[in-house]
């Protein structure tokens, strides 16, 4: 059963062949359905759908039409129903039958590779062509359930079209690419490999990528238990499924697979361990901490249960991180919130942070960014810098450090560009960079004037930029950083592959940064993400879902929706 699958090799022969060899292959495989039934059936399923050659049946139509069971999804919590294949002269053909009400002796007989026939109603659901108000249902013979038409993802349109509501196989491995409905619709985001944001990197940079959804065979909103997890009550993207069988459908404009056979993870992206204490190198660190409030009920913990986890998850990310500097993102902006996230650190970690002094401003933004450090290995020389641009709702914030240890004084900037979120209606709107990118690129040209200030005033140009400048790594604001001489670091260290941050929309980016000046990326010995957040489901995190409680644990995974990202110094 090769045929699709070799004609799915992206090549111009393609259109021309397909229903050819689906065609063919229906004369091979099978004879007419018909014979094997008691009574003749009235019509076919490619009739009841209609084609390039004539319309559907109108909904409502009486129809007798028969064929193999291939996909059994009855009862409520199911899709309330089941699916019908049959070969026709054009080639293999699929239809949903709609059966909400189904009596246990219906059910016994309602099975993959049963061939039935069906006395029912031709209708629509959502713009699908289904059978619905079955009447009755007759067995004609016990059939060997079809063999699955391979196929090899990605598949264009016309080919999914000509799929819908057959029984298909991907022999081939597919990944995860995105989980972030898991929870709430039992839904993966799969692709033939990890998809990446095409702004991200120069080299990497691709078309948007084919996303096929691996369904659960159910309509259900928060579905209980959650399907697909692994051991650990998680599924992380970068997980893969060879041989995904089951029925492909449209629904709620998406292409889905609906599975017949459990799928078969391959954890070929484990989680990954605490990183390596940095010894007698310096670690700074970039953390967005997804709204730590005490405010209950404001941008983060609804109330104390999730503050409690919320506490807990970032205790065990900052332990795992060991960073000496740490550069905070997304503190509530008020100080008893800082206050408090150092004071609960230092009590369940046992290392000891401080803020870094001052009266900078601060910004009237309800989130701010924070510097914090170790006062026993790094000494702060300086108190908070503010960039009071305008461009800035949210002012980044600087200060100058020294190794405890010796070693030269270097400084360190924070900051947290204008997201992409909240498009306006006009101006600024997304042109592929997201909204507000003229924004972050006037932010960016007001941090490059910011730098050459702090290089001023400290006499020396040992900067390190780094935070969440909600822009990818070759969309204009970091460019216009680079052209200004600041060296992008996980560009500089990492593949393309492997510069990611955050996941959005099933598409892989690194919005967190660490630029450094020439000066000082010759100090840097290592810069990596540590994949803790942006792989794993949105579920686990510290407000998920009621159905998800028993899968939140005090660990670092899904701390945060953004990876933190380390850079370790080191002097001669």
């Amino acid at each position: 059963m090769g045929v699709l699958h070799l004609l799915t090799r992206r090549s111009g022969r393609l259109r021309a062949s397909l229903a050819t060899w689906i065609a063919l292959l229906a004369l091979l495989l099978a004879a007419p359905a018909v014979a094997n039934c008691a009574l003749p059936s009235t019509t076919d399923i490619v009739s009841i759908k209609g084609d390039s050659q004539q319309p559907a049946l109108p909904e409502g139509s009486d129809v007798v039409v028969d064929g193999i069971v291939t996909g059994v999804f009855l009862g409520r919590d199911n899709l309330n129903g089941f699916y019908l294949q049959q070969f026709t002269d054009p080639g293999p053909a699929g239809v949903f039958v709609y059966m909400p009400r189904v009596t246990p002796s219906q059910a016994e007989r309602i099975a993959p590779g049963q061939h039935l026939q069906l006395h029912a109603e031709a209708g629509r659901f959502h713009d699908r062509i289904q059978l619905q108000r079955v009447a009755q249902i007759e067995t004609c013979a016990n059939h060997q359930l079809p063999e699955p038409i391979e196929a090899t993802w990605p598949l264009n349109e016309d080919q999914l079209h000509q799929l819908e509501d057959l029984l298909v196989v991907f022999p081939q491995p597919l990944t995860v690419t995105g989980n972030y409905e898991l929870a709430r619709y039992g839904t993966l985001k799969l692709a033939a490999e990890r998809l990446f944001r095409p702004t991200n990197t120069a080299e990497k940079a691709t078309e948007e990528g084919a996303i096929l959804l691996l369904d659960d065979g159910s309509y259900r909103a928060f579905p209980s238990p959650i399907p697909y997890l692994d051991t650990n009550g998680s599924r992380r993207v970068g997980s893969t499924i060879e041989g995904l069988t089951g029925v492909i459908m449209q629904a709620f404009d998406a292409y889905r697979l609906q599975p017949t056979e459990e799928p078969r993870f391959e954890d070929t992206n484990p989680r990954p361990q605490p990183l390596t204490a940095p010894g007698d190198q310096l670690r700074v660190a970039t953390f967005n901490v997804e709204n730590y409030f005490t405010t209950l009920g404001e941008r983060g913990a609804a109330n104390s249960d999730e503050l409690e986890r919320q506490r807990a998850k970032l205790a065990a990310a900052v332990s795992g991180l060991q960073a000496d500097i740490l550069a905070l993102v997304e503190v509530e902006n008020d100080p008893g919130a800082l206050a408090d996230l150092i004071k609960q650190l230092s009590t369940r970690t046992g290392i000891r942070y401080q803020a870094v002094g001052g009266s900078a401003n601060r910004g009237s933004d309800a989130i701010k960014v924070a510097l914090i450090y170790r006062p026993d290995r790094v000494e702060a020389l300086s108190d908070l810098y503010a960039d009071s641009h305008p461009a800035h709702h949210r002012p980044p914030l600087a200060a100058f450090f020294r190794d405890m240890n010796g070693g030269p004084a270097f400084g360190v900037v924070t900051a947290h560009f204008k997201a992409k979120s909240g498009c306006p209606s006009h101006g600024d709107i997304d042109r592929g960079q997201g909204c507000w990118n003229e924004r972050r690129v006037e932010q960016a040209e007001a941090m490059r004037d910011f730098l050459a200030q702090l290089a001023d005033t400290a006499g020396h140009q040992r900067l390190l930029l780094t935070g969440d400048l909600n822009a990818y790594g070759a969309e204009d604001p970091i460019r216009t950083l680079v052209h200004a001489g600041m060296v992008d670091l996980l560009a500089r260290d990492l593949p393309p592959e492997h510069r990611y941050s955050y996941v959005f929309r099933g598409e892989s980016g690194y919005l967190d940064h660490a630029l450094a000046s020439p000066e000082l990326a010759g100090s840097v010995t290592q810069t990596k993400t540590w994949r803790i957040n942006a792989d794993e489901p949105r579920f686990l995190g510290y407000d998920g879902p009621d159905t998800a409680h028993a899968y939140i644990q005090p660990d670092p995974f899904r701390s945060s929706d953004h990876d933190p990202v380390a850079v370790d110094l080191s002097w001669p």
